[in-house]
């Protein structure tokens, strides 16, 4: 056997590709924990079908994970993959048009039968047809290896033999990238361990894959990709949804109230619910309810009850939840509504990504109903955006809703873990005697005499002896609570409500202009961040200035937007939906957007956006 040669990379960008019961997505969810682990800085983007069990070796059933690792700040989860692994023709198909020329593909030749070619309208065997010659192709009978190696587990049928040969890649792959397998061996013990048999194929398995890397001839080089300098501190790979269930759990106990999530199961936003019922030692209770509606009544009424409520959901659900929104908004109660976006209209892309739930979250309620709107920006971010957003709805007595979407919520990163004496945040005040007196001079409750700063009203459990006050939709009067049909006191209240949203506090927006004399902005909002900075890093790179900046506070806006989007010749705004975040500040601000859409359930590529940003500095030469 000829000697093998180790060489290093910066950056490396792998797909594993499939069929959806292939355990794609297992696989590189491992492959991940072992990159976080070695200090690599990465991003993912998973991307499988919404059919539980689409027809198998099809290409509506192909299931993919991307991984982008690197020595140095990653983005994105990477425009193309370097390395594709196609564990079928299917996969090979729907996932060769992203390869770059030159690239590497590895193929379960065992899979490329004539029946599963014709699935898939291959009329030849790809492998052997010179139709792959552009690209570095190692063909791996990946499947008979992985059953010959589990040759001596009788106990085990063929089928369940070959259902292994995921970690057989894995253990590949982890060889041909110097990853260490210590995390997954352990994951398998806690997953298999009642079941020793299973257990030990696995493990083989993995094994068996390194090995084969280690041995055979077809792969002459492994890689090292070196870690990534970060501050020091402790971290862990989170996706979106769970840091935004951390998130939610840390500001409750800053603010000193249980946390209760009412939540119907909803993709992609079903892992929160999983996510935070598991931590019921921490003060969280959860409740799955029987729909949209009740779960967000659920929520609201632990709101009453002095609990910080949470309700979770898609855009579909938030349709559902309109109603129940707007009565949190009269009742003047802090209410987290997480939408976690995904493509529609109707059932839409339920698995795929999209930013264009906006305008719904915005205006999507009768009446003049306004909440406070923020938006997380990467996976890790979700985190302080639920810290954010408890913060805002028990401050200022309000509803708020915290957008995410699909990208965010299933993609992952490294998370530097804060201390929790350092997060921000500190005990919520309830109501707990009366706050004013009536003609006589007794001591009275006024459930809507507001505090002269936030106006906030005061946040009354039930039960508090000497505060009871009506709750309702029915309009309520100024001070007192009661019911009021007057003209002049409902436009005070509702005035009065949009004044308190207006005057959320929210810090002024960052502008990222190093040079101080761009023409260009670059504004976006959302899961956007990664794709407009990774296309302003490339023009940069290229020795032309450009200037960018990100909003996470959509209603209110910060109070200097406006100055900082005046101050550029042009304004650039990339958006996964059909330019609505554009609408919105055309409006306001008589600025000239330059809106950039694409509704196709991916995230922007680097490459798109740079093209984007690059045209436009040629206007302004």
């Amino acid at each position: 056997m000829t000697s093998k040669t180790v060489q290093t990379l910066d950056r490396v960008v792998i797909r594993f590709a499939g069929d959806s019961g292939d355990g794609m997505q297992l696989t590189g969810d491992r492959f991940t924990s072992e990159t976080a682990a070695l200090g690599n800085d990465l991003s993912t983007l998973p991307n499988f079908p919404a059919e539980i069990r689409a027809p198998q070796g099809t290409l509506p059933g192909v299931s993919s994970f991307q991984l982008h690792f690197a020595d140095h700040d990653v983005l994105t989860p990477g425009d193309a993959p370097d390395v594709l692994v196609a564990m079928n023709p299917a996969a090979l198909k729907a996932n060769l048009p992203d390869l770059p020329r030159g690239a590497t593909l590895i193929l379960d030749t065992d899979e490329f039968t004539k029946r599963n070619l014709g699935k898939v309208g291959y009329s030849s065997n790809p492998v052997d047809d010179g139709s792959l010659d552009s690209w570095h192709v190692h063909p791996v009978a990946l499947t008979s290896i992985t059953v010959e190696a589990l040759a001596g587990f009788e106990g085990l049928s063929r089928k369940e033999k070959e259902r292994a040969k995921n970690m057989f890649a894995l253990g590949l792959l982890s060889w041909m990238y110097t990853r260490p397998t210590t995390g997954t061996e352990a994951f398998l013990e806690k997953k298999f361990g009642a079941r020793p048999e299973i257990l030990a194929a696995n493990l083989a398995a993995l094994r068996a894959g390194w090995n084969y890397g280690e041995t055979t001839e077809d792969f002459a080089s492994s890689y090292v990709v070196q870690p990534a300098p970060m501050p020091p501190g402790t971290y862990r790979n989170v996706t979106g949804n769970t840091a935004l269930a951390l998130g939610l759990v840390a500001a409750a106990h800053r603010a000193g109230r249980p946390l209760l999530l009412g939540s119907y199961p909803i993709t992609p936003a079903s892992d929160i619910l999983h996510a935070l019922s598991g931590m019921k030692r921490h003060g969280v209770t959860t409740v799955q309810a029987e729909d949209e509606i009740a779960g967000i009544g659920i929520a609201l009424g632990a709101a009453y009850g002095g609990a910080v409520g949470v309700t979770t959901t898609s855009g579909p659900g938030i349709a559902l939840k309109s109603e129940t929104i707007g009565l949190a908004v009269s009742l003047e109660l802090p209410l987290v509504v997480v939408d976690i976006q995904r493509g529609g209209p109707s059932t839409g892309l339920p698995t795929k990504t999209e930013q264009a739930d906006l305008l719904q979250v915005m205006f999507g309620r009768n009446g003049e109903s306004p909440v406070p709107v923020i938006a997380a920006r990467t996976p890790a971010d979700c985190f302080d955006a639920a810290m954010d957003a408890v913060r805002i709805a028990t401050t200022y007595r309000t509803p708020v809703i915290l957008l995410s979407d699909g990208y965010l919520a299933n993609g992952s990163e490294p998370w530097s873990v804060p201390s929790v004496a350092e997060l921000p945040g500190g005990p919520v005040d309830l109501a707990t005697e009366p706050n004013a007196t009536d003609d006589a001079g007794e001591p009275v409750f006024r459930p809507y005499l507001r505090d002269p700063e936030t106006l906030a009203r005061p946040w009354a459990v039930p039960g508090t002896p000497g505060l009871e006050h009506r709750i309702g939709g029915i309009e309520k009067a100024d001070v007192t609570g009661d019911i009021s049909y007057d003209p002049d006191n409902h436009d005070r209240m509702v005035r009065l409500r949009q004044a308190k949203v207006d005057g959320v506090t929210v810090p002024d927006l960052e502008v990222d202009d190093p040079t101080g004399d761009a023409r260009v902005l670059v504004i976006g909002w959302g899961s956007t961040y990664g794709p407009i900075a990774a296309a302003t890093r490339v023009v940069r790179n290229s020795g032309r200035s450009v200037a960018r900046a990100h909003l996470r506070h959509l209603n209110p806006f910060p109070a200097n937007l406006g100055e900082v989007l005046h101050r550029y010749d042009r304004v650039v705004l990339p958006e996964m939906n059909t330019g609505q975040l554009a609408l919105l500040l055309r409006a306001k601000y008589l600025v000239d957007i330059r809106s950039h859409t694409a509704v196709r359930g991916l995230p922007f590529t680097t490459v798109e956006l740079a093209d984007v940003v690059s045209q436009t500095l040629e206007e302004v030469r």
